[in-house]
């Protein structure tokens, strides 16, 4: 895994994908916490990881709370729960690492 793809962390939180409880890094981008567990999808798929595409769009329910983000530029916190991803994310919890 390339280290420099992610901000520093020094511990991984966790955060449920699609009803799987997964561990991920901790201050980083639901995109790049998506992409520490889908290296492979995530890494190829039709981002621009700054906003302008809109391609990574997820529903995310926090707190009682439920709302639509871009995963590029929302951080993931510990106990999140990403319900649903767009298709362009491609995230199948199947082949997560």
């Amino acid at each position: 895994m390339n280290p420099d793809l992610f901000e520093p962390y020094d511990h991984l939180i966790e955060i449920t994908v699609n009803g799987t409880i997964r561990r991920v890094p901790s201050n980083n981008t639901i995109l790049r916490c998506l992409q520490y567990l889908y290296m492979e999808s995530i890494s190829h798929a039709d981002l621009c990881w700054n906003g302008d595409c809109l391609n990574c769009r997820v529903r995310i329910s926090q707190n009682g709370k439920q709302k639509t983000a871009y995963a590029c530029i929302v951080k993931a916190e510990e106990g999140m729960e990403i319900e649903t991803v767009s298709p362009e994310l491609q995230v199948d919890t199947e082949d997560a690492s």
